[in-house]
């Protein structure tokens, strides 16, 4: 087909309809009637360039005048409760199973640096002495490290815990618009952080009271700053590398499904924020309290497997419904 003439014979319609779907609020009874022929012209006109050409620039301004056009002759919405069900049974869980080699990247390079900075700070005395006086080594170990956990009420510990581990996720998923290229730092300094605590307290000897109070809620709450991290990188990586697609295409999609996946964070951040505040410090058994943290990270991993597996065999990207570049069209 050739696209030139294609072009030339139909964008009288297609400016037309632009027109008519700018001025849809003020539309006479006529002009409605015109925008409903129009719309259905032009999808066919889609329907068309999407079958006979591969000019991406074509069928991506006809996909979003398609869309806008669709909006102007339905005005429907999906329910609000159809939309929550998609998100947690859809675009979160398949955005997540997506990003799932991303994601054990991160979790891996997480427990080596965390893992070495752990045996360097416990086997090294002048190490230890740089990060601080005997006395306030002796202080956080013997008393700040379990006090931090209990010394303020369980709500409000809560909730800062919940707005700081938010904020860690945010800035893994907000550093996608540089490639993602800051996000290993982010985590290199969280996972710095884990080590030198680790490295604290195996040191004194006091390595199952450390893992008793990071267990419970450091599961769940690592693996949702694993999984934001995953999801901001490899959206940066649609720009490099967006595959046989237009990068334009895939960073629109990828970044739309991230959104779900921020939404779905802030969810399991609480989670974890709870379990932190209210388990953590708790006077269960030690072998109680991580058994409830097992068993809260074991039921997310399950979750996202079976919901993100059964959408991504029905070819889901967690993008959002109708979206402008890969609307269907009939």
């Amino acid at each position: 087909m050739d696209v030139d003439a294609f072009v030339l014979a139909h964008s009288p319609a297609w400016d037309r309809l632009e027109q008519l779907v700018k001025r849809r609020r003020t539309l006479t009874g006529v002009e409605v009637d015109e925008l409903v022929d129009l719309y259905q012209r032009v999808s066919t006109h889609l329907s068309v360039a999407r079958s006979a050409t591969g000019d991406a620039v074509l069928i991506g301004r006809l996909s979003g005048l398609v869309a806008r056009a669709r909006a102007a002759v339905t005005g429907a919405h999906a329910p609000l409760g159809q939309e929550f069900v998609r998100l947690w049974t859809v675009s979160f869980p398949v955005v997540a199973y997506e990003c799932r080699r991303w994601w054990l990247a991160s979790a891996l390079s997480f427990l080596v640096v965390a893992v070495v900075i752990g045996f360097w700070v416990a086997g090294s005395p002048e190490v230890r002495a740089t990060l601080g006086t005997p006395a306030e080594l002796e202080q956080l170990i013997n008393h700040d490290f379990e006090s931090y956990y209990s010394e303020n009420p369980a709500g409000s510990f809560a909730l800062r815990v919940w707005v700081n581990n938010a904020w860690v996720a945010a800035q893994c998923i907000g550093f996608a618009i540089l490639l993602g290229l800051p996000i290993p730092w982010v985590l290199f300094q969280n996972a710095a952080n884990v080590g030198v605590s680790g490295g604290l307290m195996f040191g004194a000897g006091k390595g199952d009271l450390f893992l008793g109070l990071l267990t419970p809620h450091g599961l769940l709450e690592l693996t949702a700053v694993f999984l934001a991290a995953a999801a901001g990188m490899r959206l940066g990586w649609s720009v490099i590398a967006p595959g046989n697609r237009p990068r334009g295409q895939v960073l629109a999609e990828r970044g739309r499904a991230v959104i779900s996946v921020a939404g779905g964070l802030v969810v399991v951040l609480l989670i974890s924020g709870l379990i932190e505040a209210l388990v953590t410090p708790s006077p269960l058994p030690t072998y109680a309290r991580i058994a409830i943290g097992v068993t809260a990270e074991v039921a997310f991993l399950a979750y996202v497997v079976h919901f993100g597996r059964r959408a991504a065999r029905a070819g889901e990207t967690g993008d959002i419904a109708d979206a402008p570049d890969v609307v269907p069209t009939t």
